[in-house]
């Protein structure tokens, strides 16, 4: 048996390893880099393996950080299946149609300039073409459904409790080659306990061999999920009394949605004023009607809140409003009220979110809230790292708008909960290898697994790096 880590190895973007047993390539993960831009765009063009010689994808969970090359390897030879959660694949069916029109448009943009300079053509990542063909090679299963994909190899999908659909990857394997039977894990992202909309966590009790987990907050606690509601609450209400707008970028899958639930609930409540809230992100729109296709993933709270609201829907209330076409979007820079704007990207890379923040970033009534990680060299991180002067679509803007950064509503488990997701398993890892986090936080989780749970063979691969198992 043999692994690769092609990505998210010691970083955190691009997730994919290769894992070679049993004669097959079996792919974990395919997602995109992300990072500096001309860095993220030769690394997610250059083939990290033969897409040809893969017969199969298991797919963790739908972040286009784990998902987004997928059409890329379809459109160079890739032909097995995909396998993944039912949610996984609906959400996957607008994300990356989404991704391809946001490649087709960047190169666009960028030849447009290439073509003034006498500069060959760029040809984009993938197309909606190739997104829509790669779409027919999903096969979505339910959690915890035992398949065999090949003889002697074995799989079963758990809920990982990070966002709708994700799951633990769970590969039990007759390994030829050796003899021996061994379980590989992988972990994907692992989710948060007691935070609402999708179930906890399924904790891998009988535990594993092998482990490859993800290390996000290896080094970092969270604060308590109720506590970030009334940060939330106190956010709204003094950048309400100070007539500004509250921008609040979003990734559309996940944190979009956990944010209109908890505005929801604050709204109901009283305890925010009854000002517009907008979610501007025709992404967040499509996804969010994918979460109310998919109740049986709700969490109890969720489906007592639905008993008892009047909506009787956890995305959706009176001031709320889904804006669909450029010209709703572009009417909210005129808005003179308080106001509250949900709009992607995330990380501040793209999308609308960007045309907003031009708009109110030197306004100090206005408040940018972020509630997610921001990954290096992303306009997000420049934000949270204090820089005062940003520049968005090719201009300076000076920051006098408030920065608040709330991390409490990350879909991913703290340092904490990242020990606890070890600790509960009995057959503790022989091998564990330690992915998805920067340097710092990986070291710091590898070193707690070894010093407070007495694992033995902790690595952190560095990329495009193997080890025979």
């Amino acid at each position: 048996m043999k692994l690769t880590f092609y990505g998210a190895a010691q970083t955190v973007t691009g997730s994919q390893h290769l894992l070679e047993v049993n004669g097959k390539k079996i792919l974990l993960d395919c997602g995109l880099f992300q990072g500096k831009r001309k860095e993220a765009f030769e690394r997610n063009r250059n083939e990290f393996c033969h897409a040809k010689e893969i017969d199969a994808l298991i797919l963790s969970h739908a972040h286009i950080d784990h998902s987004g090359r997928i059409p890329r390897l379809v459109k160079n030879g890739f032909r097995g299946d995909v396998f993944c959660t039912l949610a996984t694949r609906d959400l996957c069916a607008v994300m990356l149609m989404d991704s391809a029109f946001i490649q087709e448009h960047d190169v666009e943009f960028v030849n447009r300039r290439r073509k003034r300079n006498g500069q060959r053509a760029f040809e984009p990542l993938y197309t909606k073409v190739d997104a829509a063909r790669a779409m027919e090679q999903f096969v979505g299963l339910s959690y915890s459904r035992r398949r065999q994909l090949y003889p002697g190899i074995f799989l079963t999908l758990v809920d990982a409790g990070h966002m709708l659909g994700s799951s633990h990857v769970i590969l039990d394997i007759d390994d030829q080659e050796t003899g021996r039977q061994q379980r590989l894990v992988f972990s994907g992202d692992i989710g948060r306990s007691d935070i609402p909309i999708i179930r906890d966590p399924v904790p891998l009790i009988e535990g594993t061999d092998i482990l490859i987990m993800e290390s996000t907050y290896g080094n970092r606690l969270h604060p308590p999920y109720l506590e970030s509601e009334q940060e939330l609450q106190r956010i709204v209400n003094e950048t309400a009394s100070r007539g500004g707008c509250l921008l609040i970028p979003a990734f559309a899958v996940g944190r979009t949605q956990q944010l209109v639930f908890a505005l929801h609930k604050l709204h109901n409540s009283g305890l925010i004023p009854n000002l517009p809230v907008f979610v501007d992100s025709p992404l967040a729109t499509r996804t969010t009607e994918i979460f109310r296709l998919h109740p049986e993933v709700y969490d109890a709270e969720t489906r007592e809140f639905l008993l008892s609201d009047d909506d009787k829907n956890p995305f959706g209330f009176g001031r709320l409003q889904y804006t669909q076409s450029v010209e709703q979007s572009k009417a909210l820079n005129s808005l003179k009220v308080p106001a509250v704007i949900i709009s992607s990207s995330g990380m501040l890379e793209g999308g609308r979110i960007l045309h907003h923040l031009r708009n109110r970033i030197g306004d100090p009534r206005n408040c940018i809230l972020m509630t997610s990680w921001q990954a290096p060299n992303t306009l997000g991180r420049r934000l949270v790292e204090g820089e005062k002067t940003v520049r968005i679509y090719g201009e300076e803007h000076q920051v006098r708008a408030r920065l608040e950064v709330l991390p409490g509503f990350s879909g991913h488990a703290d340092r904490d909960g990242l020990l606890d997701f070890v600790r509960v398993m009995q057959q503790k890892p022989q091998q564990t290898f330690v992915v998805h986090g920067e340097e710092e936080s990986a070291l710091s989780l590898a070193a707690a697994l070894r010093d407070e749970l007495g694992l033995q063979n902790v690595h952190i691969p560095q990329s495009l790096e193997s080890f025979e198992i």
